[in-house]
């Protein structure tokens, strides 16, 4: 798929050219206030949280302001970046955005930076009444959701209308900048920075398992996760024979959605073979004690930190062919299977029980490509360019 008008980060931004650190750093550091929801810690946060740790290294120090203060506050690396909660009552109240901007003022933030719908409205109010600018990051597809029509819908209406005077619009991969420029917003505003993870210096070599395969899944687990994919997946493979458990990671967003799942899994007659964690800090450390990583999205992603993870970790990947995923794993990288397809997904992983895939192949592809295209520093010094072109106006 084509790239967006105006969508690429420089050819020394994209791949993380240290020079450009050397440079920014020569002079005071600009302060940047992230401006977030705070009350999960997943994918979209993880980003957060690492470009306040590695913004500085580019020149720029950042500050996050919540409008959900939640588990973001304690589970962050960053501890050292200032923190303030300015709680919104409900998705339409404005009123943060004096306080918001006030703190601009107060605490010398040279620009804004916003990460969701909810923080998009806010932030553009805060924005113009602080005289700085804002920049505005897409993280996933705001319109799609399951049976959530009408809120999502209502988020997309927000975030286009807020952004109607944003200075410029951040796209995690190329079909989130293709979904964002459907949604109305103005292509010469979007800049593509691929999502990034720390590298690892050095991944422990392993094979696959001799005895039972232990299939992981890591999520913030939601309908549009497809869970149910995976566990009629899991059903399938165990019916064949097939010596596998599933490993589940994460949170549920709801407890209701929880119980429907868990249920889900008695029928299958798979409860017994599935192991639910709840939520975890070191994700890397779950993907070390799998042997397969399952990605089994039903909806277009934005570009999910936990396949970046899963390839620096050197998990083999099946995963769904949905927007955000095909921009990440290339031939070879991992196996794509059409999405809510459970059987496709099951003969997927049995592929490679067999042994029909090369198993050290695969991981040290999907290694390589995380380290050439998508590390914490190449996505650090790509949004520092944003900036730079944000503030040079």
């Amino acid at each position: 798929m084509s790239a967006p008008a105006l969508l690429d980060v420089p050819p020394d931004v994209a791949s993380g050219d240290r020079s450009i650190a050397t440079r920014s750093t020569a002079v005071a550091a600009v302060r940047v206030l992230h401006l977030i929801n705070g009350e999960h810690y997943a994918g979209a946060e993880r980003v957060q949280d690492l470009l306040a740790l590695r913004l500085p290294d580019e020149g720029f120090q950042v500050g996050f302001a919540c409008l959900k203060p939640g588990r973001f506050a304690e589970s962050r690396q960053a501890q050292t970046a200032p923190l303030y909660d300015v709680p919104m009552r409900g998705k339409l109240d404005w009123r943060p955005a004096r306080r918001l901007a006030r703190l601009v003022r107060e605490e010398g933030y040279a620009l804004l930076h916003s990460h969701t719908p909810r923080s998009a409205l806010v932030g553009r109010v805060a924005a113009w009444l602080a005289g700085v600018p804002l920049v505005h990051h897409v993280h996933s597809q705001t319109t799609t959701e399951i049976g959530r029509r009408f809120s999502s819908r209502l988020n997309a209406l927000t975030e286009r209308l807020s952004l109607s005077g944003a200075a410029a619009v951040i796209a995690v991969s190329e079909t989130a900048g293709d979904y964002a420029a459907g949604q109305g917003i103005a292509r010469r505003i979007i800049r593509l920075v691929p999502n990034g993870i720390p590298t690892p210096e050095k991944s422990a070599e392993r094979g696959p398992p001799s005895g039972v395969w232990t299939l992981g899944t890591v999520a913030l687990f939601r309908p549009r996760k497809g869970l149910e994919v995976l566990l009629e997946a899991l059903a399938l493979l165990r019916g064949r024979g097939m010596p596998v458990r599933l490993r589940a990671v994460g949170p549920f967003e709801e407890s209701a959605y929880r119980a429907e799942v868990e249920r889900l899994a008695r029928q299958l007659g798979v409860a017994q073979h599935v192991e639910w964690t709840g939520f975890v800090r070191d994700v890397p450390a779950e993907l070390a004690r799998m042997d397969l990583f399952a990605f089994p999205s039903v909806l277009p992603e934005g570009m999910p930190m936990v396949v970046l993870e899963a390839m620096a970790a050197g998990t083999p990947i099946v995963a769904s062919r949905v927007a955000g995923v095909v921009d990440v794993l290339g031939a070879g990288d991992g196996l794509l299977v059409p999405p809510a397809d459970a059987a496709a997904l099951a003969e997927a992983v049995a592929r490679i029980i067999r042994g029909d895939e090369d198993y050290s192949a695969l991981r040290r592809k999907a290694q390589r490509r995380q380290a050439e295209r998508f590390s914490d520093r190449s996505m650090a010094a790509g949004v520092a360019a944003v900036y730079r072109e944000v503030l040079a106006r």
